[in-house]
C-alpha cells in the first residue's frame, strides 16, 4: 500500500496560565483521547473525549518548572501532580471543512443533577493499585467517588455514546449533552461509586479491578447494531501481580453484552515486540510495559482496527473476531492459574487458546513526520483513516495534531493465518 498522510490545520484553546517559578504553564484543552462517529451526525463530524485533566510527573514538575518542593514526592510509586484539579473529562463535537478541523462544542461530563464530573481518582479497596495524586503544593488530593480518567468513546444507534476510563476501570453511558446515564464497574466495586449521581451498576468481570495502576479500559468500540461492545485494557493485567504485567505480551479484549454488560467472549492480541517500534527503540531503552493499545474500530464488516503504539511509533493492525477464536471462560476467572498474564506464546498454543491473528494496515516508522502519541483513530472511508496525538493539555509544550491517512487501497479483511512469532 502506498499510504499519504496529510497534516491538518488546527490550534488547541486556551485552558489556563499558571505563573509558576521557571516560567509560565500554558496550558491547552485536550479532546483527543478518543474519537469515534455517530450516524446521527453528517459524514464530516466526528466526536472526541478527553481525560481527566492536565497532569504531570513530580520530577518533570521539577525539571521543567521550577517545582523542586515536589521532588520528594518522586519517590511515590505512580505519584501525579494535578496543577488544575477542579478540571475533568469533557466530550466534544468537531467537524471537518477541508484541510481543517473545527472545533464545534465542548460538554463536561456532569451527573443527575448538573453537576460536572471530576477527574480525581475513585477510591479503591485493598488490592487494586491507587494512583497517588497531588496539587501543585504538593498536598495530597483526596479522592473522589466519581471521578473518570475518560480514554475512549464510541458512538451507539442511538445517538448515545460510551465512555471508557481507566480508574475503575468502568464504562460510562453519556447521552449528547454529556450527561452520565449509567456507570458500569467491575463486581465487589461498587461501594468505590456509592456517592455518585447516576446509576452505577457492578456488572462487569472482577478481574478487570486487576488492571496495572494507570492503565485500565483504554479503547472501546460498539458493534455497528450497537448489540455488543468492545473494550481493550491498555496492557496486560497485573495478574496476578506486577511482575506477570511486566513480563506478559497477551492482552485481553472483551465483548461485552451491549444491554447487560455481560462477558460474552474474551480474546487473546498479542501485543508486538518492543524492539520492533523503531523509532522509540533508537531513541532509548524499551521494554514490555512500554506498549500500550489506545485504539479500536468495529467496522461494518466485522474487522477490528487495532492501534497499538509505544510514543513515536504508532501501528495500526486489523483483527477479525469469531467464537472459534475466543479464549475458554476460564480464562477471564480470576481463580484461574496460571493467568494469561504469566503465559508465553507456546504456552497458549499446547494450551489450546488461541491467539488472534494481526495483519498491519501502517507503521508510523514509515512516516517520520507523524506526530508520537497517536491515540485517537476514525475510519472515514475504507481507504482513509483520521488520526490524532493526545497533547495531554500541552502541559510539557505538545500541541494536538490531527493526520488524515489516505491508505491508497481499502483496509482488507483479514482471514485466519499463522500465529504471530
Amino acid at each position: 500500500m502506498s499510504i499519504t498522510f496529510t497534516k491538518l490545520d488546527w490550534a488547541d484553546p486556551h485552558l489556563a496560565r499558571i505563573d509558576l517559578p521557571k516560567g509560565t504553564m500554558r496550558l491547552t484543552r485536550s479532546l483527543a483521547s478518543g474519537l469515534c462517529q455517530s450516524v446521527h451526525d453528517a459524514p464530516n463530524v466526528f466526536w472526541g473525549v478527553g481525560d481527566r485533566g492536565p497532569n504531570i510527573k513530580p520530577r518533570t514538575a521539577a525539571k521543567d518548572y521550577g517545582c523542586d518542593h515536589l521532588l520528594p514526592l518522586a519517590e511515590i510509586d505512580g505519584a501525579k501532580v494535578m496543577p488544575l484539579p477542579e478540571a475533568g473529562p469533557a466530550i466534544a463535537r468537531f467537524r471537518i471543512d477541508g484541510h481543517r478541523i473545527l472545533l464545534e462544542e465542548v460538554l463536561e461530563l456532569t451527573d443527575a443533577q448538573g453537576q460536572a464530573i471530576g477527574g480525581l481518582p475513585v477510591p479503591h479497596g485493598p488490592h487494586a493499585e491507587f494512583e497517588p495524586i497531588f496539587d501543585l503544593s504538593g498536598t495530597r488530593l483526596a479522592p473522589q467517588s466519581g471521578g473518570a480518567d475518560s480514554e475512549g468513546i464510541t458512538a451507539l444507534p442511538d445517538g448515545s455514546f460510551w465512555v471508557s476510563e481507566e480508574y475503575g476501570p468502568s464504562l460510562l453511558h453519556v447521552d449528547r449533552t454529556g450527561r452520565v446515564l449509567m456507570r458500569w464497574v467491575p463486581h465487589g466495586q461498587a461501594h468505590c461509586f456509592a456517592e455518585t449521581h447516576y446509576p452505577v451498576l457492578a456488572v462487569l468481570p472482577a478481574l478487570a479491578s486487576a488492571r496495572k495502576l494507570n492503565r485500565g479500559f483504554e479503547a472501546i468500540a460498539a458493534a455497528p447494531d450497537g448489540a455488543s461492545l468492545l473494550v481493550a485494557f491498555q496492557s496486560p493485567l497485573a495478574h496476578p501481580n506486577r511482575e506477570a504485567h511486566e513480563r506478559s505480551r497477551h492482552l485481553r479484549l472483551w465483548q461485552l453484552d451491549g444491554a447487560t454488560g455481560a462477558l460474552l467472549a474474551e480474546y487473546v492480541y498479542p501485543l508486538d515486540r518492543a524492539e520492533t517500534f523503531r523509532r522509540d527503540a533508537e531513541a532509548g531503552d524499551v521494554k514490555r510495559d512500554d506498549l500500550k493499545v489506545s485504539e479500536m474500530i468495529w467496522t461494518a464488516d466485522g474487522t477490528v482496527l487495532v492501534l497499538e503504539r509505544i510514543s513515536l511509533t504508532t501501528k495500526i493492525y486489523a483483527v477479525r473476531l469469531s467464537p472459534d477464536q475466543a479464549a475458554p471462560a476460564a480464562l477471564a476467572d480470576p481463580a484461574t492459574r496460571p493467568t494469561l498474564e504469566q503465559m508465553s506464546s507456546r504456552d497458549l498454543e499446547q494450551a489450546g487458546i488461541p491467539i488472534l491473528a494481526k495483519r498491519l494496515i501502517l507503521s508510523t516508522d514509515d512516516h517520520p513526520q507523524v506526530s508520537a502519541d497517536l491515540e485517537g483513530m476514525i475510519l472515514l472511508a475504507p481507504d482513509r483513516l483520521l488520526l490524532v496525538n493526545d497533547s495531554d493539555f500541552g502541559i510539557e509544550g505538545a500541541e494536538t495534531q490531527f493526520w488524515m491517512a489516505e491508505l491508497g487501497e481499502r483496509i482488507k479483511l483479514i482471514a485466519h493465518s499463522p500465529r504471530p512469532s
